[in-house]
């Protein structure tokens, strides 16, 4: 009887932790889309365009672009969050019909038992029971018997109240539930309103720009060239930084194998001296290649270099706008456009490798090993040259477009030595 009644209450605590399962699931889902909604809601404030000249409009129409990946990527949550709902909704109808099952189960005994009480209820019949016994043994088992069976009857009226409980905590759940995603299915459907309004703007642009053949490809032009100055002169400064870091790297090469001589002459200055072995072809020193590990290490959490909100406008690599024919960008970085007065901010631990400007404007390079980060489009540099920098920390101001609304640009790169990475995947987004 003891071994049933603590099996029975071992139950009882194993279905008490599911209870806040779902609560707790769908807080969570909240709170990962609501970051994702905010950003979509403050970045909507950079889609404004004051000026309708091509490169306006080419610059408006990249904007509208980011803006409508934002949402697609956060109607792409809602999607997955719901299938999520879906599962929790089909695991709480299959526990309460569990706890349905299990209540009628103690229903059955506790009317049994009942019954049997009813039958026997008399303190003659329970004593007759008792001292009916033919040994002692035998009528002690009896009275210990009558006893638990008098507690188990009452453990189990008790039982049948906290199971009804909890069916009804599972049925508020399943409530809870159905009116999260009920919710949601709403929230899907305003946000798919916006994002078809959003896509005709987008094609309104296109047939804009489409009849501005000329002027636009001018301008592409324009921009290419800007950009191959650029890089060009990143290119050379990032192959300075290099053969800065290789230096450093012999020169650590070539004091550890004069202090493995000066070791070696005075724990044996009679011994033979072995053959000198050539210095390794090394590229970093210590510190860079730990430094290096570090950053790699982060891939995928590194923070967004812009303060506040953003849209990425332009990504990595060559491609082709949308419904503009024969129109060509290649990209060796991504354009993260931010409101008036947004800050660069290093993307992690590193130091100031350069800071030059190019057509009036700050760029600014952080070495974190062999890797390198770049900031460009800045109107001001807060660092220097040989500045140690720490994850967050404030590079300079992007510039604001004043001939062009206001428009905060700021172009970011990502390199490991010369090979120039996409910088998307390396952000925490």
């Amino acid at each position: 009887m003891k071994r049933f009644l603590c099996a029975l209450a071992g139950c009882l605590c194993l279905l008490l932790p599911l209870m806040a399962q779902s609560n707790k699931l769908i807080k969570e889902l909240e709170s990962k889309r609501g970051a994702l909604q905010k950003q979509i809601a403050e970045s909507e404030s950079l889609l404004q365009t004051t000026t309708k000249n091509v490169g306006s409009q080419l610059k408006g129409l990249a904007a509208l672009t980011g803006q409508i990946e934002e949402r697609k990527r956060y109607i792409l949550a809602i999607n997955s969050d719901m299938d999520a709902i879906d599962r929790e909704l089909v695991s709480l109808e299959r526990q309460l019909n569990q706890l349905q099952k299990e209540l009628k189960d103690k229903k059955t005994k506790y009317a049994a038992s009942v019954n049997y009480l009813y039958r026997n209820h008399t303190i003659q019949d329970k004593l007759l029971f008792i001292f009916s016994a033919q040994t002692l043994e035998q009528t002690y088992r009896r009275l210990r018997y009558v006893r638990e069976y008098a507690s188990y009857q009452r453990m189990q009226g008790e039982e049948i109240q906290k199971k009804q409980k909890q069916i009804n905590d599972k049925r508020a759940e399943l409530t809870e539930a159905r009116k999260a995603k009920e919710n949601l299915l709403k929230e899907r459907e305003n946000e798919k309103t916006t994002l078809e309004r959003q896509e005709k703007e987008q094609k309104a642009l296109v047939d804009s720009l489409r009849k501005k053949q000329r002027s636009l490809q001018s301008e592409i032009n324009k921009k290419r060239k800007e950009a191959n100055q650029l890089n060009a002169r990143i290119d050379r400064l990032i192959a300075e930084e290099i053969e800065k870091a290789r230096k450093r790297a012999e020169e650590e090469a070539r004091r550890e194998a004069a202090a493995r001589k000066k070791a070696e002459k005075t724990e044996s200055p009679s011994a033979a001296k072995p053959k000198a072995k050539p210095l390794e072809a090394y590229t970093m020193n210590k510190a860079d290649r730990e430094l290096s590990g570090s950053f790699a290490s982060n891939r995928g959490k590194l923070p967004v270099p812009v303060t506040g909100p953003y849209i990425i406008t332009s990504h990595y690599g060559e491609y082709t706008v949308p419904g503009l024919r024969g129109v060509k960008l290649d990209n060796k970085g991504i354009d993260i456009q931010a409101k008036p007065g947004a800050q660069a901010r290093a993307v992690f631990n590193g130091k100031v490798a350069a800071v030059f400007q190019l057509n009036g404007l700050f760029n600014i390079l952080v070495r974190h090993g062999a890797y390198i980060s770049v900031y460009c489009n800045l109107s001001t540099a807060s660092v220097k040259a040989d500045d140690t920098v720490k994850t967050g920390q404030t590079l300079g101001t992007i510039f604001s477009d004043g001939a062009d609304g206001g428009r905060t640009v700021l172009h970011f790169q990502l390199r490991r030595e010369k090979e120039k990475l996409n910088p998307e995947p390396w952000l925490n987004r």
